[in-house]
């Protein structure tokens, strides 16, 4: 067999071996844990439930999209605030009533894939120009960036160690090493830790080896579906972005192939799937798409993979609190890289389709994405708002 050239994309893992492909698809779990993990706990569901359905609706979804699109669905923040609201309000079984809300968004996707399947998604496309896909890809990336960083504030000796080793290992790695610089910079900061004394490893002795997650019915009431649902209107516009963002990642268009309406459907079962058994709502996972522009291997199997580890971990409370015990900062220290790789994927959006920033109608565009988007608090919607109002600039303001 041919040596793979590691500086080129890889499209078909498996001429890496199974057990390379294994580890691959390890990285992405690994990739996906941290925030998969962290909406359960500020909310209260459940996190073996939250992982094994993770799992569960990302194999779903690449079933949906005809295995094509390399997607990882992990847990949405978008929902994190209606939850607590919905909780706050609902009294008994507040968090099954809640659920009950995400389980109506994700039909609500469903419903939005319909409209774009029978109007068209050129039509659907039309609204995303370069100047407006570009600076929204940039936002996706740049937003997350209080999140790595104040996970690598933690301790910034073990992030910094981290960022250096993916870094180098990225730079200067020959082989097969060269496409796993998160899980080598995971272990030898893991390691690292272990030596300085910066792992609790309470979780893993009190942790058991086996037992079924704690799956729960959703339940359903207007009051908390009127607070939940309608954001399915917000993330529709950052599950097109995210879209968007892989197809630029890895150089393909998902959008007609194999469809928007598609990975909208796959999105949307999923959500509602995962909520209607005790999980949070789904979302397309930045984190991974990171991964697959730092280490340039594409093949979708990959993230099934990561899909198997994630429903072996939702069973596996004993390996669960073994990964939950790597120090957030170095999963900080990596996320730097990663999510600013996004970032970096929007800029060349821009280069690559030669937007002119001499019109003032591009100017116009891109400041309204960059200020609304990164508005923070302050600015309702955030990202989807950015979105919206770019959309609509696009289309009402004249080209001089």
């Amino acid at each position: 067999m041919a040596e793979v050239k590691m500086q080129e994309p890889i499209r078909d893992a498996m001429k890496l071996s199974k057990g390379k492909a294994l580890v691959l698809g390890l990285q992405h779990a690994f990739t996906m844990f941290g925030a998969t993990i962290l909406v359960p706990i500020l909310t209260g569901l459940d996190v073996s439930v939250s992982l094994f359905m993770a799992g569960v609706c990302t194999l779903l979804f690449h079933f949906i999209t005809k295995m094509k699109v390399p997607v990882f669905l992990g847990s949405s923040f978008a929902f994190v605030g209606p939850i607590l609201a919905a909780a706050a309000v609902a009294g008994t079984d507040s968090l099954a009533y809640a659920r009950g809300g995400i389980v109506v968004a994700g039909l609500l996707y469903c419903i939005i894939a319909f409209l774009i399947y029978k109007f068209g998604v050129d039509k659907v496309v039309s609204f995303f120009p370069p100047i407006v896909t570009g600076p929204i890809i940039m936002v996706i990336g740049i937003t997350l960036a209080p999140t790595a960083i104040n996970m690598a504030a933690e301790n910034w000796f073990l992030a910094i160690v981290a960022f250096i080793v993916v870094l180098i290992v990225n730079m200067y790695a020959k082989g097969f090493l060269q496409i796993i610089p998160v899980i080598t910079g995971l272990v030898i900061g893991y390691i690292v830790a272990m030596v300085t004394g910066n792992v609790d490893y309470t979780p893993i002795i009190e942790a058991s080896w086996l037992g079924l997650p704690n799956f729960e019915i959703a339940k359903f009431s207007w009051e908390t579906i009127i607070i939940v649902a309608p954001i399915a209107l917000a993330t529709t516009v950052e599950h097109i972005g995210a879209v968007i963002a892989v197809g630029a990642t890895i150089e393909d268009d998902f959008l007609e192939n194999p469809g928007l309406h598609r990975t909208m459907i796959g999105d949307g079962i999923g959500t509602s799937l995962s909520a209607l058994f005790g999980g949070p709502a789904n979302t397309t996972y930045s984190e991974n798409t990171g991964v697959l522009a730092l280490t340039k291997v594409w093949d979708p199997v990959v993230m099934r993979i990561a899909a198997g580890f994630a429903i072996i971990l939702g069973g596996v409370p004993k390996l669960a609190a073994m990964i939950s015990t790597i120090p957030s900062a170095i999963i900080g220290g990596i996320s730097i890289i990663l999510f600013g790789m996004i970032a970096a994927v929007g800029a060349r959006t821009l280069i690559e389709n030669q937007v002119d920033f001499k019109k003032s109608k591009n100017l116009l565009i891109a400041a309204t994405i960059l200020i609304l988007g990164f508005g923070g608090e302050a600015v309702p919607g955030g990202m989807a708002l950015a979105a919206i109002v770019s959309i609509v600039l696009s289309k009402v303001l004249p080209e001089k």
